[in-house]
């Protein structure tokens, strides 16, 4: 882990979801604001992984919930920043709500390259995995539930592929690795391997679970602006 500070316990998902909830219903902290902090950190952590990273390829596979949301704004961050990013989503644009709509339709109007990978599409995109310098794991956050399936699946297995290839491209995880149970650390069928991952506001329980480090590789806890109290609060039980 980047930070051993005791603010960093574990969370399980059920406290990551009280944690969010704290953070909009009573501090007022919208929740696009809270994906705001989490792709700008995450994005500050991929252009180290990138260095010198001015036209570095970068490839962001984007899920349908709020992991993919965060991945929308680590692309446009990052085409900020002088890389060539090119997004990968396993669902339209239309599909998308909330908080993760409001962002891919931003990096959209920004003109960010960007497809719909369906399973007529997987063939073209594992071609641009070949180029790609990093790829950004936004597939599945702590919400996710039972196996991967259907595009995400896929897009998992593509990357996966082509990590197992000569001159992979290093591989950054949004809050876990997509296919690692966030709780028990185990794998759910096919599961990304980081070189390091992202994750939001503290480590997750699964963490420390047998095996688990091989696919998480280095650690970095993102801040999301929210007052540490709240953090312990919920460690407390919301007391």
């Amino acid at each position: 882990m980047t930070n051993s500070d005791s603010r960093f316990d574990r969370l399980t998902t059920a406290e990551m979801r009280e944690y969010d909830r704290l953070a909009i219903h009573e501090l007022g902290l919208p929740g696009v604001v809270l994906m705001e902090n989490a792709g700008a950190g995450a994005a500050s952590i991929a252009l180290t992984l990138l260095a010198p990273h001015v036209g570095a390829r970068v490839l962001v596979a984007c899920g349908p919930g709020q992991n993919g949301g965060d991945g929308w704004v680590v692309a446009r961050r990052l085409v900020n920043a002088g890389c060539e990013v090119h997004v990968a989503t396993t669902v339209g644009i239309e599909a998308l709500r909330g908080d993760s709509a409001v962002h891919a339709h931003i990096a959209i109007a920004m003109g960010i390259a960007h497809e719909v990978v369906d399973e007529s599409a997987h063939a073209r995109w594992r071609r641009e995995l070949v180029h790609a310098d990093l790829v950004v794991d936004a597939l599945l956050g702590t919400g996710a539930q039972g196996l991967p399936r259907g595009a995400v699946r896929l897009t998992i297995e593509a990357i996966v592929a082509r990590t197992a290839e000569p001159k992979a491209p290093r591989i950054l995880a949004l809050d876990l690795p997509s296919g690692l149970d966030a709780d028990t650390g185990r794998r759910l069928g096919v599961c990304v391997r980081a070189d390091a991952t992202a994750t939001f506001a503290a480590p997750k329980t699964g963490f420390d679970g047998p095996g688990a480090l091989e696919f998480l590789g280095t650690v970095h806890v993102v801040d999301l602006g929210v007052p540490p109290a709240l953090l312990d609060r919920v460690r407390r039980g919301g007391t």
